[in-house]
């Protein structure tokens, strides 16, 4: 017997700080107007689903987009977890392309923010608990970008490419009870289905 949890995993709308193309990571950005828009915008994509409630990281930026996209939905923001806080990238955050971000780069990273590795264990950590805790539920997860984007790299182990504001990404979590074992499966990836062979 397989029970299979559904997740729309949401990156929140845009912010001044996106617009301008600096980094910003665990630093608390504000939505902005645009943002607010894309939220209010996602409710489209969402609606074409049935959905039983919405988590989302603390952040500011993401508790508005969850709290606006729960309004039209008429659904409750069940919690805000920590789990879900974008990667924190240190010393980068703030900084946009230039000399100060390059001499902080490495290959794979940043001198002083948290490892892609640990962001990736982190953000499918928290959708593996909501699987276990709500089996068969169908959940919108209000997060961010990079922590979306490496969290579905590691369940489904292929690159993915970046996550739009307030973009539909689909996700199914397949838990079989007999072996105890689970498979992700991708649908939805920035709006757009994806078509298998």
């Amino acid at each position: 017997m397989t029970t299979t949890t559904t997740f729309a995993l949401i990156r929140h709308g845009q912010t001044d700080w996106n617009a301008a193309a600096r980094i910003q990571g665990a630093t608390d950005i504000p939505l902005n107007d645009i943002g607010r828009g894309q939220a209010t915008d996602a409710v489209a994509s969402l609606s074409r689903y049935d959905w039983d409630f919405i988590v989302s990281s603390p952040l500011s930026r993401a508790a508005e987009t969850a709290d606006l996209i729960g309004e039209r939905l008429g659904l409750n923001v069940a919690r805000r977890l920590p789990t879900l806080i974008e990667r924190d990238y240190g010393p980068a955050e703030g900084l946009c392309a230039g000399a100060e971000l390059d001499a902080l780069r490495f290959p794979g990273g940043f001198h002083g923010a948290e490892t892609e590795e640990t962001v990736a264990a982190r953000g499918i950590d928290a959708l593996r608990e909501l699987a276990r805790e709500h089996p068969g539920a169908r959940i919108i997860v209000v997060a961010h970008g990079t922590l979306i984007r490496l969290s579905l790299e590691n369940a489904l182990d292929q690159p993915i490419g970046s996550i739009s504001n307030a973009s539909l990404n689909l996700v199914q979590h397949h838990h079989a009870h007999a072996d105890g074992g689970a498979a992700w499966q991708l649908d939805v990836l920035n709006g757009q289905p994806l078509v298998r062979a």
